[in-house]
Parts: structure tokens; sequence; C-alpha cells
């Protein structure tokens, strides 16, 4: 080639360039959301614990999810999912770390976590500076909807002191005028301590003990043995997991099954009764859901759910599920343009959540307006008994939002 030729070689070369960067701008200007974010995907960062204690909650709420995902074709708002994924263990020191991998190093566009309420405590922090879109599948810290709480952060769970305010009502009913609490000595066990109390005395009861073991302990036996020789009208427990199956197992063995009525959050029965045989028997709690709700919604995800991980669906594959439908509402209204932040979040506060355990809004302060159940274990199922309180609001102290 001539240096004639070569110039005028890159004559026409660099102006096809400068045509083609004219157009691209023109086209970004005249479509944010443009082709080369089209081709892009959703970067979704799935943070649960998947060992350890709660592995199989971190599990049932990642099925949840991506069966929302696959009912719409593995695509939301027209995109497709890239998932992102952190083992938390369920530990509260490596929580800001752990948040920080899909912040800094993944770059997510939304997070999907946790089980433990400490751990979501950890991601807080992070989350908040970084403004990165969070929702909450399972962590109930009263924190996160309350005092933390933020345009960017959703829970689709509920509350720790939701799941145990209703059973205030409950005992009463029942005749129960006092009852002891135990539970694990951490920030969920505490706060639903804290809901069922405050419950409890509106309704003319006292709560004559509080019992902790340190998390994730599971050495029951002195502590029943105190519970013996107090002889409440009730207990009241929060364990989940496998903490729950051995809870159940020990209270049946330390000879309290059937003398002292049983009582808890649902989490205390919920994915552990094929473990307990009949330890469950009996034991009622109160929940968001529930075994034997029979309406279309809820007959149709448990028949997918079914038939896509050949087992059967409990609250925490319902909640991931739900975080998957909110997820959806935002992206939807956006198609898919995650750049548009404040329109996608109003589209996520504003939406109405077709849910398995029941149509829910969410409050101001971004966690859900929901029935809570009351429940009974018969077999290997909590069936639902009616609804111990309707649309039960957190109270959400101190949300500034």
């Amino acid at each position: 080639m001539s240096q004639n030729e070569k110039q005028g070689f890159n004559r026409r070369g660099l102006l096809k360039g400068t045509a083609a960067i004219a157009v691209a701008t023109a086209i970004g200007t005249l479509a944010p959301f443009n082709l080369a974010q089209a081709a892009d995907k959703i970067k979704v960062g799935l943070m649960l614990p998947y060992t350890g204690t709660f592995t199989a909650l971190g599990n049932a709420i990642t099925n949840g999810f991506k069966l929302a995902v696959e009912e719409r074709g593995g695509k939301l708002g027209g995109r497709e999912i890239e998932y992102f994924v952190v083992d938390d263990e369920s530990n509260p020191a490596k929580a800001p770390e752990n948040a920080n991998k899909l912040v800094q190093r993944d770059k997510v566009d939304v997070i999907i976590g946790t089980v433990h309420s400490g751990v979501a405590m950890g991601m807080a922090k992070v989350i908040r500076e970084s403004g990165t879109l969070w929702i909450n599948p399972n962590a109930g810290a009263d924190q996160v909807t309350g005092p933390l709480c933020a345009p960017n952060i959703f829970r689709t769970s509920f509350s720790n002191w939701q799941t145990t305010h209703a059973l205030g009502k409950v005992l009463k009913a029942k005749g129960h005028k006092n009852a002891v609490f135990i539970t694990w000595k951490y920030a969920a066990g505490e706060q639903m301590m804290e809901g069922f109390k405050e419950g409890f005395e509106k309704e003319g009861g006292k709560l004559i003990k509080e019992l902790y073991v340190p998390f994730p302990q599971v050495e029951f036996q002195a502590l029943l043995t105190e519970i013996a020789s107090i002889k409440p009208d009730a207990v009241v427990a929060f364990f989940a997991g496998g903490g729950a199956a051995k809870f159940l197992k020990d209270y049946q063995a330390a000879g309290l099954k059937g003398k002292i009525p049983l009582y808890g959050s649902g989490f205390l029965t919920d994915g552990v009764l094929d473990a307990v045989g009949d330890a469950g028997e009996g034991v009622e709690t109160t929940l968001h859901y529930a075994d034997g709700l029979n309406t279309k919604k809820d007959n149709a995800f448990r028949l997918a759910y079914a038939k896509t991980y050949k087992l059967q669906p409990d609250v925490y594959a319902v909640q991931g599920y739900d975080a998957g439908q909110l997820l959806a509402a935002g992206l939807e209204a956006v198609k898919g343009d995650v750049s548009k932040k404040a329109e996608m979040i109003k589209a996520m506060e504003t939406a109405k959540i077709d849910s398995p355990r029941g149509s829910f809004t969410l409050s101001k302060a971004h966690n859900p307006v929901q029935d809570m159940y009351l429940r009974k274990v018969v077999g290997k199922e909590s069936k639902v008994q009616g609804v111990a309180w309707k649309a039960l609001a957190d109270p959400a102290r101190g949300c500034k939002m």
C-alpha cells in the first residue's frame, strides 16, 4: 500500500469511526435503555447461608427466587439474570466483607439476602452507603425497617416483632395468664421475645421468665429443667432450622410435651417436621404463611415448586419467591433500565404482591403489611387454623424515610 493509499485509508476509517460515535451518541440520547444495555444481564447477588444451621433456609430462598424468574421466561424486565453467590455462613462478623464482595467486586444491581438478623445488620451499613438495591427475603431485624430504613432497602418477609406479637392474643384467648419465652441470644430471638411480651402484656398476660441459649448452640437440657420447675401456663419459643428440630425433640424427651403447651413463631415448625417425628404434633405458632391455605395462587406455587425441585415449599421458599416478584415489579416498570432507580423504587413501593401467603402491600418503611395466621402442627404440616391478626403492620419505630 502506497503512502497516499495509507493516508486515504486512515482518513476514511477516521470518518467512519466519527460517524459511528455520533450515531451511538444520538441513540444513547434518544433511548437511555440502549442496545448495549439491552444485551447486558441484570446482576443479582445472592448473599445467603449455604452452610451451617441455616443451610436449608438459604437453599429454599434461592429456589423460590429462581422459580419466580423462571416463570417469567428467565428474564425480568426483558433482561436475563446473572447470579453472583456468596455464602454468608450466618456469620455477622463477615457480613460487611461479604456484602462488599457483591457491591464493589461484582458490582451487582441488587442483593438478595439474608437469613440471620445479625448478618443483616452487618450488611445494612454497606448497602445504605452504596445505594445498592437490597431485597431482604428473611432476616427480620427490626432495625432494617426501623432506624436503618432507606429508599433502596426492601423486605419480603417480616419484622421479628410481627412474628410473635399476635401470639399475645392467642394465649389470652386460650386462658394462659403467664408464659416463659426461650430463644437464641441474638437479635432475632431478643426482638421476637419483645414482640411477644408487648402483645401478651397488652392482653393482661405476664412474661415471667426469659431464657436464652447462645447462637447457634443447641444444648437445651438445663433450661428445659428450669422450665419444668417454673411450671408456667405456656412456653413460647423461637428457634429455626436444625436448632428448631433439636428443640422440639428435646422438649418431648424432657417430658414437657403434653404438660406445658408449646407455642412459637412459625419458624419453630417450618421446614423441620419431617425430621422430628411426632415431637411437633399439636404445637401452635403464628406466621405469615401456613399449610392448607388452599388458594389458587398458593396451590399453583406449591405445584410448580414441587415439580421443579422435587421438594415441598415452606415459608422460606415463599419469601424468596416474593423477592423475585417484587424485583420483577420494579424492573418491568422501567423496562429493565436499572439506571432509572427512582422510578424502579416507586414501582416497588406501590406494588401489590400476589403472594402464595395472600396478597400484601408494603408499608412506608418497605416491610410487608400482612395477615398473621394461627397454625397448628397436624402430621407433617403446620395447618392454618385461622387469622390471628389481619393486616398486621410493623410499627417501624425510628424510621425517618
